[in-house]
Formats: C-alpha cells, sequence, structure tokens
C-alpha cells in the first residue's frame, strides 16, 4: 500500500461522512446567516465528491509532484459524468416530457382507479422499467419530474417522500436490467463476460420487473390517502404554444441519438451542441434547460470517477475472496458505499470468476443501488430534481437510506429466486 493510496481511501471515507452530514450543513446555513454561502456549498450533495476530488489531487500534487496529479487526473474516464449530463438535459425539454406526460396520461384513465393514483405507480413502475431502452440517467429524470408535484410537495409526510424516493431509487437500478447496455453496472461487464441483452432478460430482466411492480404497487397503496388531483396549469402554462408533433418528434430523435451513442463522447456532445441550437431557435416551444442541474451531478460523478479510482487496492481483494451467496450480500453492502459500476468493473478483472459468482456480483450490486446517493449512477440526478420537495431543501442519507431498505429486501429476495 503506498501513501497516496491510503490517502486516497480516507478521504474517501470523508466524503462519504460529508454525505451523511450534508443534510446539517443545510440546517446550519439557516442559523449561521452570516456564513449561509459556505454552509450552504458544503450542503450541496452534488458538491461532496466534487470538492474532495479536489483534494485529492492536491494531496497527489504534494506527495508526488503537479505532473503526477495531472496524470492521474486525465487518466480518468469521464464518459458516464458526461453522458449523465447530457442526456438528463435532453430528456427533461419540454417537448420530451410534453408527450411523456399525455401518453402517461391517456394509460392512466384506462385503469380502474384514480388518475393522479395511477400516475404514480407509472412514474413508479413503468418508467423505470423504460430505463431499459432509454437507459437508467433518462428514466430517472422523466420519472422525477414527473412525479415531484403528485409526490415531493408540501402536504405529504416526510417519511413517505423517502419511501417513494427509495422505491424510485431501486426500481430504476434494477429496471434497467432487462438490456445489456441500460444499466451501467451491467455496462461493465457485459463485453468481457458476453451479456448480452437476451442473457440479461433471460436471467435478470423477468426478476427485476416483479420486484418493480410489488415495490411501486406497496407504496403507492402507502400514498394513496395523501395524493391529490395534479394541479391545473398555470396561466404561463397555458399561453405557451402548444409543442408541433415535429419539434416534439426532433427531440425524441436527439434523445435516442444520445443514447445510442452513449459510449462516444465526442459523438453525443456534437449532438447535444445542435440540440442546444435547436432548442434556441423554437425557443417559444421551450422551457428553460435543467443545466445547472445537469451540470451539478455531472460534477459528482466526475469526483466520484477520481475518488474511487484511487479503492481499488482494498475493494478487489474482497471481491476476489468471496464465494457466490457471501459476494451478494457483500456487493450489496459495498454498493452503498461506492458505486456499482466500479464494483462490478473490478469483477470483471478477476480471472477465472465463476458464472455464479458472476451472476451475484451483478445482482447484488444493482440491487443495492439505492441505498444512497453514490450507489448509482442516476441517483444524483434524482437527488438533484426532488430535494425542493424535502425539508429543508435536502435529503438526508438517513432518511434514504432507511426509504430503500424495504424495497431493495424485495429486489435481492426476487434476485435470489
Amino acid at each position: 500500500m503506498q501513501t497516496i493510496q491510503l490517502v486516497g481511501a480516507i478521504l474517501f471515507g470523508l466524503a462519504l461522512l460529508h454525505t451523511f452530514a450534508a443534510k446539517s450543513f443545510e440546517v446550519l446555513s439557516h442559523r449561521h446567516p452570516r456564513h449561509a454561502g459556505l454552509f450552504h456549498l458544503l450542503g450541496e450533495v452534488e458538491v461532496v465528491f466534487g470538492f474532495w476530488a479536489f483534494i485529492l489531487i492536491i494531496a497527489m500534487a504534494v506527495l508526488g509532484g503537479g505532473d503526477a496529479a495531472i496524470q492521474y487526473a486525465e487518466s480518468r474516464q469521464y464518459t458516464e459524468p458526461l453522458f449523465v449530463f447530457t442526456v438528463m438535459v435532453v430528456a427533461a425539454s419540454r417537448p420530451v416530457l410534453d408527450i411523456m406526460e399525455r401518453v402517461l396520461l391517456v394509460l392512466a384513465k384506462l385503469l380502474p382507479m384514480r388518475t393522479e393514483l395511477a400516475l404514480v405507480w407509472f412514474g413508479l413502475a413503468l418508467v423505470p422499467l423504460t430505463g431499459s431502452l432509454i437507459t437508467e440517467p433518462a428514466a430517472m429524470t422523466l420519472a422525477a419530474l414527473m412525479l415531484a408535484p403528485l409526490i415531493f410537495r408540501d402536504g405529504m409526510p416526510e417519511w413517505l417522500k423517502y419511501g417513494a424516493l427509495g422505491v424510485l431509487f431501486v426500481n430504476v437500478s434494477i429496471g434497467g436490467t432487462l438490456t445489456a447496455y441500460a444499466a451501467p453496472p451491467v455496462l461493465m461487464v457485459a463485453s468481457t463476460w458476453q451479456w448480452d441483452s437476451a442473457f440479461m432478460a433471460a436471467h435478470f430482466g423477468w426478476k427485476a420487473a416483479i420486484a418493480v411492480l410489488i415495490n411501486a404497487t406497496v407504496i403507492t397503496f402507502m400514498l394513496r390517502k395523501h395524493l391529490r388531483a395534479p394541479a391545473a396549469p398555470s396561466a404561463d402554462v397555458v399561453a405557451a404554444p402548444a409543442v408541433p408533433l415535429t419539434v416534439t418528434a426532433i427531440h425524441l430523435m436527439f434523445l435516442a441519438a444520445v443514447v445510442v451513442l452513449g459510449h462516444h463522447p465526442v459523438l453525443f456532445l456534437g449532438i447535444f451542441m445542435l440540440f442546444l441550437g435547436f432548442t434556441q431557435a423554437y425557443q417559444r416551444y421551450q422551457n428553460p434547460l435543467i443545466i445547472k442541474e445537469g451540470l451539478l451531478v455531472g460534477f459528482f460523478l466526475a469526483g466520484l470517477v477520481v475518488l474511487g479510482g484511487m479503492q481499488q487496492w482494498w475493494l478487489q481483494p474482497i471481491v476476489e475472496s468471496l464465494p457466490p451467496v457471501a459476494l451478494f450480500f457483500s456487493a450489496l453492502g459495498l454498493t452503498a458505499i461506492t458505486d456499482n459500476a466500479a464494483l462490478t468493473y473490478l469483477g470483471s478483472l478477476i480471472q477465472g470468476i465463476s458464472a455464479q459468482s458472476q451472476y451475484m456480483l451483478v445482482a447484488g450490486a444493482v440491487a443495492g443501488g439505492g441505498l444512497t446517493v453514490i450507489a448509482n449512477a442516476p441517483n444524483p440526478a434524482g437527488v438533484s430534481l426532488l430535494r425542493r420537495g424535502f425539508q429543508d431543501e435536502s435529503i438526508g442519507a438517513i432518511g434514504l437510506l432507511a426509504g430503500a431498505l424495504a424495497p431493495t429486501a424485495v429486489a435481492a429476495l426476487a434476485f435470489l429466486l
């Protein structure tokens, strides 16, 4: 173990503690107005890992020289943070949200239940499962924006908000396992272990679908007494011109192009530049793009990439040494303190790992993807879009963990069957 590896592990631990304490910093910002700006910055969950990643780079520069620090930072792979930022902004554009809401509203009226109840169930079940087609970050963005006015609002009990948030995060994490390209932890091993979409559907997808439907149904039943009909559109929304079908189709093509080119940042960023130009040209059909929220999420994930790259020395021996069932529960727990894609990537480096261990590692990693903000790449996007609906406009790590325990148990049981 080198000194910088120990420093990296310590800083990673401090970043985890900071994540759990983020809500406390928000409280301090209200109690001490003189330093509210600093406390508010430290209370932004999306800032945490980026902040500590800079500390790590500074420490590397002090211990090993500036060239070594720069070389390490440039050696990291930032495709995932760039993709999540891009797909968040495109998926949250008004034409995409408008067509999604129209389709789900039509489907909701076909069900023999209150419309708002059906919309919540669709947002927690159907949309996460579509993540297998449009990728998990896009599904998280659409579901969060759809559910925000229905669940994450004033008047809804705080414990139910955390319960719904836990279900959303778990369902998105497992809902992307019907294909081999949509869930980051699956993508890390699919090529190495030769897992295609048919394999994923047969071994993971149907089990994930059962767990998603159970989780969504239970929490929707618990929410039923607190749901109210969607608010009528504001005067500004009513006055906004209807989105033409051609504009909607072009936005959907942009989204599809970003998803298809998701592993090629030069290309999908070029598509994104064209998208920004198109939205500017047809600004009358747009709402403000969520550029700030997307950048914060990208910053969070980039920080996790930098810090996580220094944890292989202690994580990989754990993964290598465990039998299949123990590996499943270890992956379930380790996912809570490290990105599940990083965990499965380490597993893909193990030579001669058995097929059963391969399954258990990925199943545990995706089942535990809702336990914390850092457990799954789309989670910071959900936090960024939904935190304003919580007390102090901040999501507590303990509350999220408590809300995710039951749906995580359902997912774990489904994968172990």
